[in-house]
């Protein structure tokens, strides 16, 4: 199976919401690899590899995120697949 990578750009109430641990936690429970952090302008970036059923699956939860966010758009861009032991939060 293909493994690929992506870039995810979150706008929306993203942070202080709990997203950057919500993301991990899908993020690593599906067996993606990468990191999440969050930006100076308020969103939050995810970059992520997997095949492209793991990141489809993964841009649905982007969309719903934790209980307090309010997501108002996700950005998705083909990133180079670099290679990266486990998922975690930077920043």
């Amino acid at each position: 199976m293909a493994i690929v990578a992506r870039r995810y750009l979150v706008r929306g109430r993203v942070q202080g919401v709990g997203f950057r641990y919500f993301v991990e936690r899908v993020a690593a429970s599906s067996g993606l690899r990468g990191w999440v952090k969050n930006l100076d302008d308020g969103r939050v970036e995810v970059y992520a590899v997997g095949t492209p059923e793991q990141l489809s699956d993964l841009a649905g939860q982007l969309w719903r995120g934790p209980r307090w966010s309010e997501v108002r758009g996700v950005e998705e861009q083909a990133a180079e697949v670099v290679r990266l032991d486990g998922f975690g939060i930077r920043g």
